[in-house]
């Protein structure tokens, strides 16, 4: 079933080409800033429309209503579909890597302490300096304000459609199950609760034969190998300066790279690298010969690269993809560049590295044998659960008590406040006690010792 939405198709690419054009662009802080905030503005208006388009379409909701489905499942980041779900009265299950600001976690009401648990955009491991930990603790006090910003026009449509005042994060908590695209062996360890299943790597499937074309680009690559390079189907093109760079980098190794790439030819295009506008990328990564795989840190990507056991060169372009470097680097299985800065020198480096050096391969392969190692591979633990949630019509016998405590009674202020005023009041009582005591001791003893009248004339 489909449904109109209040732009076009080229509108769509031309925004994402945009994105991906700024990047690159090495403009002062402010400027990138303001840019970013323009765009999270028209972002949140297109889709906040298109869930309208959506939520108002009277035939389409009559068919969902008739339909008497026993489940919703979701990606949840643009929460049209907790709207959708609340106004059916379905359980959802939720199929996601994470929402903006940790507001999974606080929607499920899971423990995460600034101490020892990173914040999306922080760049840190979980073991946290203390200037990283004022920076995480920073970050995580001001994701409140940042994520009212991104779901207000959510909450409005929302309270409009259902008829009642609603947040965003009371929509988000009333899943049923996350499915969340973690796996331990890549995040970092932390609490997580009962209706959150992790099913990280469910993109790794098995590997099917190349064609044709890339099995002999692959054999031809002799004992060297090859590389795989792509930037993710968001930045396909980039500016030619930073292409002359990447080329001449790559022109570097004696491996044969294969780039997907669509923009204008570098001419400087050395003959070791192919460029292709798309690639088999988990049946190449899985392939004996593959040597490297230079990525910009999608989750998808890199865990291809953990489940083919594949050392990375990490350059993150945005979102998530910082951390998701970090988290690689931090493992010893890649090196991380700054796409703004690095030179061809930098690349040609990193590349080398992680080819020659064995360290890298090893503790990719260990990662991978770890990642591995599970009693049922994550797409069918996932499709279990989804059939668990439509057999009991959801799965409230997982949802914490949490949920229905208010912020002091959740970190029991009440209690501690009782507590305390019950050890002041016994303080108070036993002070006043031992000074009547005292006042009583003290005038027994003036009575007593009262002085005698003198018997001299």
């Amino acid at each position: 079933k489909t449904y109109s939405v209040p732009y076009t198709q080229e509108f769509v690419d031309r925004y994402y080409k945009s994105i991906g054009e700024k990047i690159f662009d090495n403009t002062p802080f402010l400027e990138k800033y303001t840019f970013l905030l323009s765009n999270m503005s028209e972002l949140t208006n297109m889709f906040s429309s298109t869930c309208r388009r959506l939520l108002y379409d009277e035939e389409l909701m009559k068919y969902l209503q008739d339909s008497k489905f026993d489940a919703i499942m979701m990606d949840p980041v643009l929460p049209c579909g907790p709207i959708v779900a609340e106004y059916l009265s379905l359980p959802s299950v939720y199929f996601m890597r994470g929402l903006p600001c940790t507001l999974d976690y606080k929607a499920t009401q899971c423990p995460s302490p600034f101490s020892y648990v990173p914040k999306t955009f922080s760049s840190s491991s979980d073991h946290m300096t203390f200037r990283e930990r004022v920076k995480n603790f920073l970050i995580g006090s001001s994701e409140h304000l940042l994520c009212y910003l991104f779901y207000l026009k959510y909450e409005n449509l929302a309270s409009e459609f259902l008829h009642r005042e609603v947040t965003v994060l009371e929509l988000f908590s009333k899943a049923s199950l996350w499915l969340m695209r973690y796996d331990f062996v890549f995040e970092y360890p932390r609490p997580v609760m009962p209706n959150m299943v992790y099913i990280g790597g469910i993109n790794c499937v098995q590997k099917k034969p190349l064609s044709k074309e890339f099995e002999a680009i692959v054999n031809a690559s002799g004992e060297h190998g090859i590389v795989v390079f792509s930037l993710g189907s968001m930045v396909s093109d980039i500016p030619m300066k930073k292409a002359i760079e990447i080329a001449d980098a790559l022109g570097s190794v004696p491996q044969t790279v294969l780039w997907r790439y669509t923009g204008e030819v570098p001419p400087n295009l050395p003959k070791n690298v192919k460029l292709l506008k798309w690639l088999p990328q988990n049946d190449l990564l899985a392939h004996p010969k593959t040597r490297a795989f230079i990525t910009h840190g999608g989750s998808h990507g890199v865990y291809e690269g953990i489940c083919n056991a594949v050392p990375m060169v990490l350059m993150p372009l945005f979102g998530d993809q910082m951390d998701n470097a970090k988290r690689v680097e931090s493992r010893g299985a890649g090196l991380t560049l700054n796409i703004l800065e690095m030179t061809s020198n930098d690349i040609s480096t990193a590349l080398k590295a992680v080819i020659n050096d064995k360290k890298y391969k090893d503790n990719i392969k260990r990662l991978s044998e770890l990642h591995l190692d599970r009693p049922i591979h994550p797409l069918d633990l996932a499709v279990h659960w989804v059939e668990f949630v439509m057999r009991h019509k959801g799965a409230p016998h997982l949802r914490p008590a949490a949920h229905d405590l208010n912020w002091i009674q959740y970190h029991s202020l009440d209690v501690i406040a009782f507590l305390l005023a019950v050890v002041l009041l016994s303080l108070f009582i036993s002070v006043k006690c031992c000074l009547f005591c005292c006042r009583r001791c003290c005038f027994k003893k003036g009575r007593t010792t009262k002085p005698t009248k003198s018997k001299l004339h």
